[in-house]
């Protein structure tokens, strides 16, 4: 069983607590890691997209037939 589901919902007060911890162990880099997080999503999102592109025209060469090909008699 998942941890988390045990813990329940994180509330304010426990929100607050971990934004505090992370200030104290990053500091003054907070900042850059957050714009380094930032740039990470980006850079996935932009690979999801590429992915989704790729695979959306590879599907739509198998749904139309090659030009120059005599059609299939055995599909109709």
């Amino acid at each position: 069983m998942n941890t988390l589901m045990l813990l329940g919902p994180v509330g304010t007060t426990e929100l607050i607590v971990i934004l505090v911890i992370a200030l104290l162990l990053f500091g003054s880099r907070l900042p850059e890691v957050m714009r380094s997080l930032g740039r990470s999503v980006v850079e996935f999102k932009k690979g999801m997209r590429e992915s989704e592109n790729e695979l959306h025209d590879i599907a739509s060469e198998v749904e139309r037939p090659a030009a120059g090909k005599p059609a299939d008699p055995k599909s109709s």
